[in-house]
């Protein structure tokens, strides 16, 4: 992606500073260190196993169901998965991963069985989101997961459309064992570590955690109002 150019910074930010009566400030900021920092202790310590067992936990308590599996079985459950969300139209990212694990395969055999497979193609434009939104289940991977709240962080990019994850009635998000993280504190060190090598963010952040739920209404929960009603989880070893 190209980079922007800025015309006539300084002289704005002299402006703003003027306007405020101060100097402007040309130093680079200090971040300040705290002596209490306990958002680095929850589940501190913990192995990428013991992680899964409180991920499962949380996603318990948030209406998801749960797959543990192996590369070699991934295929087996997530056809399982498909097919007791009702099977129906599918839309999915233009990801990688989903060759390397072994799911486009998977992906190939269900249009085989006659159902209508589509994968994102940022060059179809708007034709992406109707399929979206006709679709009955859509598919992600998982780019960051958090243990705490049971979230799965995507990274949208030219092939991996948010509406994916929004507008299909149900969502599956395949999740590498590797991403589980204790909470949105190492989340945010890593966004921030790929705005540095990349020198940019990501288009959008989503952080799903489960199907969609409100209780804006007399404190009872609904769940689906505004997303998927149903959202299951597969999590994948990839030692």
């Amino acid at each position: 992606m190209k980079q922007g150019t800025i015309h006539n910074k300084d002289r704005f930010l002299n402006k703003v500073a003027d306007r405020l009566n101060r100097k402007r400030i040309t130093e680079e900021v200090q971040l300040p260190t705290w002596s209490k920092q306990p958002q680095y202790e929850v589940f501190d310590g913990l192995s990428q196993d013991e992680l899964l067992d409180q991920f499962v936990l949380q996603c318990d308590a948030i209406h998801t169901n749960v797959i543990v599996t192996e590369a070699d079985k991934l295929n087996d459950d997530f056809d399982k998965v498909i097919q007791d969300m009702g099977g129906g139209s599918i839309v999915h990212w233009d990801d990688p991963r989903f060759e390397s694990f072994g799911l486009d395969s998977a992906l190939k055999k269900q249009q085989e069985q006659g159902t209508d497979v589509h994968c994102w193609n940022y060059q179809l434009g708007e034709a992406n989101i109707k399929k979206a939104e006709q679709a009955n289940i859509g598919i992600t991977f998982s780019d960051m997961t958090l243990t705490e709240s049971g979230t799965v962080v995507l990274f949208s990019d030219k092939g991996k459309g948010r509406s994916v994850s929004l507008l299909p009635q149900r969502y599956v998000a395949i999740i590498p064992k590797s991403t589980l993280v204790p909470r949105m504190t190492q989340a945010a060190e890593k966004i921030h570590e790929i705005a540095k090598e990349q020198g940019r963010m990501p288009s959008c952040i989503n952080f799903i955690s489960g199907p969609s739920n409100s209780a804006d209404i007399e404190l009872r929960l609904v769940v689906g109002v505004h997303g998927p009603v149903q959202a299951t989880y597969i999590v994948v070893d990839d030692k």
